[in-house]
């Protein structure tokens, strides 16, 4: 059974920087697309960062291009997110999907994903 399992949430304050992981299993990483979406209370769920499944490119939300950077080792099944620069926008349930790279690239594209998820918290206070 495909697992995807996010880490490294938590409480920071505006201005701190944390680093989210994604461990996939039961699946050959290396040909999926990954990406991080975000959900905040009330409301829809919106793109965050995506790599493609050699790592050579990278998509962000203009929300939060220069302060996220995605990355990837296909070596331990994981995806990563390095959150700088945090702001209590960012406040949010992050999800971390896949999807499979013969679809194409479409990184924003939520429909293309087939694998989620459970999400991991980030709370910024101000």
């Amino acid at each position: 059974q495909v697992q995807l399992v996010e880490s490294g949430g938590g409480v920071v304050q505006t201005g701190d920087s944390l680093r989210l992981s994604c461990a996939a299993s039961a699946l050959t990483f290396s040909y999926f697309n990954m990406g991080w979406f975000r959900q905040a209370p009330g409301k829809e769920r919106e793109f965050v960062a995506a790599i493609t499944w050699h790592g050579r490119d990278t998509s962000y939300a203009d929300s939060v291009k220069g302060r996220f950077t995605i990355s990837r080792d296909n070596a331990k099944n994981t995806v990563y997110l390095q959150m700088n620069s945090l702001e209590p926008e960012d406040t949010a349930t992050y999800y971390c999907a896949a999807a499979l790279s013969y679809r194409g690239w479409e990184p924003r594209n939520s429909k293309i994903y087939e694998y989620w998820g459970q999400g991991t918290q980030v709370t910024v206070s101000s």
